[in-house]
């Protein structure tokens, strides 16, 4: 049996903000992170045989919880992407697709509206980064990243896979691999 293919993202700002606002965990650990690191993990590799990498690291301290690749094949360039997407992500608070087609792609008009001069460089306006936030917690408390597929694909499985553990989590009281 195949693999149910990763969904298409909302294609409207509110869209996207409504499911982001939706990703809600009632805590968010360590193990929680392998959890859905290794659940992004396993389904990546099952829809797509494109290599891709999955980080997940707390918004405070960069440390990293989650780091694995899909496939052989990865290239460090995709770690340069996780580092643009990540920072993208903890400066705005939203998800790096939210600021793509807040922006409608256009990294020029990003750059210059945000007044980031030479550091432009360093964000990646490109789907992929999500932020985790925790009932009770403001602010983001880690971000997972997605990195190796097209935009709309890297987005909508870390989207998917953060329903999944959540799904879990409230029906059961546990995540995925616990």
């Amino acid at each position: 049996m195949s693999p149910e293919p990763i969904g298409q993202p909302p294609s409207d700002l509110e869209g996207i903000s409504s499911q982001e606002t939706s990703l809600v965990f009632r805590t968010f650990t360590a193990d929680t992170a392998f959890a859905l690191g290794t659940h992004l993990r396993n389904r990546l590799h099952a829809v797509s045989p494109k290599p891709a990498v999955i980080n997940i690291s707390l918004a405070n301290s960069n440390q990293t919880l989650f780091h694995a690749c899909s496939h052989p094949g990865v290239r460090p360039d995709n770690d340069v992407w996780i580092a643009r997407k990540r920072k993208t992500v903890l400066r705005w608070a939203c998800s790096s697709y939210y600021i793509h087609k807040r922006f409608e792609g256009d990294e020029q008009r990003f750059a210059t509206t945000c007044g980031l001069g030479n550091q432009a460089t360093e964000y990646a306006i490109h789907g992929g980064g999500v932020p985790v936030r925790v009932e009770g917690v403001e602010g983001v408390v880690a971000v997972v990243v997605v990195s190796g597929l097209k935009q709309e694909e890297d987005h909508m499985v870390v989207v998917e896979g953060m329903e999944d553990c959540i799904r879990e989590m409230k029906k059961t009281g546990v995540y995925l691999a616990e």
